[in-house]
């Protein structure tokens, strides 16, 4: 293998890998994207509950029971 031939071969590599490196990153952006709006929906989510139970919770206090 001549020296052209080991440049050509090295730089296709090299291009290669700058091609998987982009695709990668955009995987990975895209995921962040995704994990983002769905930390968003779990707190409203979390908001909504926590709203339900105070709306529904009895009027009743808690106390200890008689024998404490």
């Amino acid at each position: 293998m001549d020296t052209d031939e080991r440049i050509t071969t090295l730089e296709l590599l090299a291009a290669e890998q700058e091609r998987t490196i982009h695709e990668l990153s955009a995987e990975i952006s895209k995921a962040w994207k995704t994990i983002d709006e769905l930390s968003r929906r779990v707190e409203a989510m979390g908001l909504r509950m926590t709203g339900l139970e105070e709306a529904t919770a009895p009027d009743t206090p808690i106390t200890k029971p008689p024998h404490w």
